[in-house]
């Protein structure tokens, strides 16, 4: 245990995230796996990110809120999966009191930035189906802008109210069965605790999914009742728009709860390996399925892929051509 003695009492400086026990050689494999999981996150969500910025077509609320959940999600697993491969080697599996309280700012907060962004496209699809010759009055630019900030404000401010239970905490104990910092478990740590500090993950839960939840709820309402008065080919349309956003989501929610049951219950009889899958499976699967329900499976993006390495293809041909041409030129008139 890293401590230092001040006045008599011991102050913790560091926590050891005991979940990774001793994982032997098999270190060389798991660091490979994930270090090629991350990569090929960050690479999907870059390239979804660079197309739609380039391409004007995409300069549209739905793939704008897009491009702000793909920045989440890479934000999201960089808050992870760095401390986790550089933890795959350590022998301590410390992590100091700072970057612990850092990484659960931006897991925490990137969490509920992705809850609110799934709300606000349900609420783009919504006025999009109900409201069509509204659609662009709705939402206009600025209403987009406002709305990007509001979440992340709404995102930060909520996990900063949580936060603020656990900063003036003093621990009695450094050891967290976990691969990364819990806001619960960190908690369970200190010497003496308040009932509203105990609660504070429960009020950040609540913030976090219940309330984005009930909006998407009340905005798929809508839409359903509009569909099942319209023709088979719009049913058809909205359920084909709809349905990614519902599997993002039941993944979503499917991940928080392995989360909150891991971090609030006595799994003990649950092997270590299951529960460290289970524990950051919201950071394993959710940033790679997003890029693909969200992105790549939309035929205006991939058009937009093809029209993009179309024209570096051309403009490669070009160059090529040009050059060729000025070295025939030449020889031309040496002759």
């Amino acid at each position: 245990m890293r401590a230092k003695e001040m006045d008599n009492s011991t102050e913790i400086v560091s926590f050891v995230l005991a979940a990774y026990g001793n994982i032997g050689n098999l270190k060389y494999l798991y660091f490979s796996i994930m270090l090629v999981w991350y990569l090929s996150i960050c690479v999907s969500n870059t390239i979804l990110i660079v197309v739609i910025y380039m391409d004007r077509r995409l300069h549209e609320p739905m793939y704008i809120l897009l491009c702000n959940l793909f920045l989440n999600e890479m934000g999201g697993s960089t808050s992870v999966y760095p401390l986790l491969l550089s933890q795959m080697f350590s022998d301590t599996h410390e992590v100091t009191l700072p970057w612990c309280f850092l990484q659960m700012c931006c897991v925490y907060t990137c969490s509920s930035i992705e809850f609110c962004s799934l709300a606000a496209m349900a609420y783009d699809r919504h006025v999009c189906i109900c409201y069509p010759l509204h659609y662009n009055a709705i939402m206009s630019t600025g209403r987009v802008g406002a709305i990007l900030l509001l979440i992340w404000m709404y995102s930060f401010a909520n996990f900063i109210f949580s936060f603020s239970f656990i900063i003036p905490l003093r621990f009695c104990g450094n050891v967290i069965d976990k691969v990364f910092c819990d806001h619960h478990l960190v908690i369970k740590l200190a010497c003496s605790v308040s009932v509203l500090a105990s609660m504070s993950d429960l009020f950040f839960a609540f913030v976090t999914m219940v309330i984005p939840f009930s909006l998407i709820l009340v905005s798929y309402v809508k839409i359903l009742s509009v569909c099942l008065n319209t023709s088979k080919e719009n049913r058809h349309k909205a359920i084909s728009t709809c349905t990614p956003q519902i599997v993002s989501l039941s993944n979503m929610f499917v991940g928080a709860i392995f989360h909150f049951v891991d971090s609030r219950f006595d799994v003990a009889h649950v092997t270590n390996k299951v529960r460290i899958i289970l524990s950051v499976y919201i950071f394993v699967f959710q940033p790679m399925i997003t890029p693909f329900m969200y992105g790549f499976k939309l035929p205006k993006i991939r058009a937009s892929c093809k029209r993009l390495l179309t024209r570096t293809e051309i403009s490669a041909d070009w160059k090529k051509n040009v050059s060729v041409s000025r070295v025939r030129l030449k020889y031309t008139d040496k002759k």
